[in-house]
């Protein structure tokens, strides 16, 4: 979508996300995956080097995607050094769920927004020999402990605890969310672009 924006030199059309990313704004939508994760790295390191103490805003409206790249997503923003508010639109499914509760700054829910978590889970169909499969095996649990203490982290539930929410899908509603450690505050729409 194009939009006007006004300049010293007139009106100019530019694109909608260009005005949202000056204005902070990244997006987080659709299947998280090495391409997703890689612009969401290029964007947050712009806007990074533009302003080093500016807070930004994540919105995600996503169903999740692949561990690995969920995990770079959750690293810039932990580690950035600039406040981030994560705001979920619609859905935050699986690894779109860690990166929700990850926020540094605020992190925020529409009201009738969705939260999903469960164990991970292994997208293709598994061939090989029994070794290859113990070995598969065996990194999938790894992966499933590191994810549970994050999680645990984030929410402040015991490992435990996140062991036995995350051993089936679990979905939760806006509220839900808040009261497991997800969320902190339900918003409104029109406090997405409020800087706070």
């Amino acid at each position: 979508m194009m939009i006007q924006q006004k300049s010293s030199g007139g009106l100019h059309l530019i694109p909608s996300e260009t005005k949202l990313l000056a204005d902070r704004i990244v997006f987080l939508e659709g299947e998280i995956d090495a391409d997703s994760a890689n612009e969401f790295g290029r964007e947050m390191l712009f806007l990074v080097h533009e302003d080093p103490e500016a807070p930004i805003t994540v919105i995600i409206n996503s169903e999740g995607g692949e561990v690995n790249s969920g995990l770079l997503v959750y690293d810039i923003i932990r580690t950035c050094g600039v406040p981030v508010r994560t705001v979920c639109t619609g859905k935050a499914f699986s690894m779109a769920a860690v990166i929700l509760a990850c926020g540094t700054m605020k992190r925020c829910a529409l009201p009738h927004a969705e939260i999903l978590i469960h164990e991970p889970l292994l997208g293709n169909r598994i061939s090989g020999s029994t070794s290859s499969l113990k070995s598969i095996s065996d990194s999938l649990l790894t992966i499933k402990r590191k994810m549970n203490a994050i999680l645990a982290e984030l929410t402040g539930h015991s490992e435990d605890e996140i062991d036995q929410a995350t051993s089936y899908d679990h979905l939760l509603n806006a509220e839900e969310a808040r009261e497991f450690g997800f969320i902190d505050e339900i918003i409104d729409f029109r406090n997405i672009a409020a800087r706070r």
